[in-house]
């Protein structure tokens, strides 16, 4: 059966002129769900003030959306063996380096993910990471990318 997922991107030029190159990347992500987040090109990739610092850039989303989906695989594990999880922490790291034809790709994401069970039954090392091998086979959007995917717990 196939999912389907939608997402708006929505830019307007404004009174800027556009063939300068001198136009504001600022532009609206919407979901199906119905929220809306500001989106923008990486100041790093476009400088200020045509880049929006305080968005969301596609790389920051495409780090997020590997992290969110792993997070989510996780809890949905450690759950079916029974283990309690209170909370759960990634500072996931993209980094974007040139491939082979000089291209910038996000080449590699590095998950750090702090987790903190309780009750009576506590997971050893050797289970959190059999969990997190499983996470990581089952992540939709792992399986989706070309990323190399670290996973480093904390």
């Amino acid at each position: 059966m196939a999912h389907t997922y939608t997402a708006e991107i929505i830019w307007e030029r404004g009174g800027r002129k556009f063939s300068d190159n001198l136009y504001s990347r600022k532009h609206t992500l919407r979901f199906d769900g119905g929220i809306s987040i500001p989106g923008s090109s990486s100041p790093l990739v476009v400088p200020l003030p045509y880049s929006e610092p305080n968005a969301v850039d596609p790389e920051e989303a495409l780090v997020s959306a590997i992290s969110s989906c792993h997070m989510l695989w996780l809890l949905s594990i450690a759950a079916r063996n029974g283990f309690i999880v209170d909370s759960y922490h990634d500072r996931a790291v993209g980094i974007m380096t040139p491939n082979e034809r000089n291209k910038y790709w996000v080449s590699s994401v590095t998950l750090h993910p702090r987790i903190l069970f309780s009750g009576d039954q506590m997971p050893s090392k050797a289970k959190i990471e059999a969990m997190h091998q499983e996470a990581h086979d089952e992540c939709f959007i792992a399986n989706s990318v070309k990323t190399d995917i670290q996973i480093r717990p904390q």
